[in-house]
């Protein structure tokens, strides 16, 4: 049910975006980075340091998606929440686990092919494996676009080798996800009431401690007229 919602409040895949990575992506993510004041972390040691005082949370694998030669299973909080989300709506659409193939990498354990002005060092990216079913990449990537087109992330496809890199926004992403669940939250505090005879949108606003305002609003109503059998849908405990 769940699943669906988020689904649901979703756009299509945003005309004129594409996962192919430019300059300006690179540029909007560390613009990102720096407006966070994250430090682009450059040992080991520091990586630990960070996790330690919480900066950085470990991501653990679950039933929902799994780590793969990730050599620091770290990250920031956003972005433990975010593979948490993924992973269970990645998993219920396409029936396998998705593949975390890196997440912070210090400035002096970056790959020979990696861009100098990469964002994993500040624990705010993640790579993901390039699936084999072409029906999960599918859905991936609209996902992927859809966020993007949201302003919470920048995602790209990489060739060599195959993955997703995403630069996950921490504050817009978390932003995001409060918006959800308050959408969600609301649509599972309103009850369905079959109008009857006598019934004003006063009495039942006061009997289920609405407003009449709020009445109109969730159900498109323009003034107070109603009539005996109209379903009404009614919001709960939102005096």
């Amino acid at each position: 049910m769940v699943l669906t919602v988020l689904l649901a409040v979703w756009p299509t895949t945003a005309l004129g975006q594409s996962l192919r990575g430019s300059t300006r992506s690179l540029d909007l993510q560390n613009r990102v980075a720096r407006q966070h004041d994250f430090t682009y972390i450059d040992t080991a040691e520091r990586v630990r340091y960070f996790a330690s005082r919480g900066w950085l949370v470990r991501v653990r694998p679950n039933r929902d998606f799994q780590l793969h030669a990730v050599s620091f299973p770290y990250a920031r909080p956003e972005v433990a929440l975010f593979l948490e989300r993924l992973g269970r709506q990645y998993r219920a659409a396409c029936g396998e686990q998705l593949v975390v193939t890196s997440l912070t990498r210090p400035t002096t354990r970056q790959p020979r092919n990696a861009s100098s002005r990469s964002v994993h060092p500040t624990g705010m990216a993640v790579d993901l494996r390039y699936s084999r079913n072409r029906t999960c990449r599918r859905w991936l990537e609209d996902v992927l676009l859809s966020l993007e087109s949201a302003g919470v992330l920048e995602a790209t496809r990489e060739r060599y080798p195959a993955h997703y890199h995403v630069a996950v926004f921490p504050r817009q992403y978390a932003a995001y996800v409060e918006r959800l669940r308050s959408r969600t939250a609301d649509r599972m505090a309103q009850v369905a009431y079959r109008v009857r005879p006598g019934d004003s949108l006063w009495t039942i606003a006061r009997k289920h401690g609405t407003t009449v305002e709020r009445l109109r609003q969730v159900n498109g109503l323009r003034g107070s007229r109603i009539y005996a059998g109209q379903v009404l849908e009614v919001p709960t405990g939102s005096r």
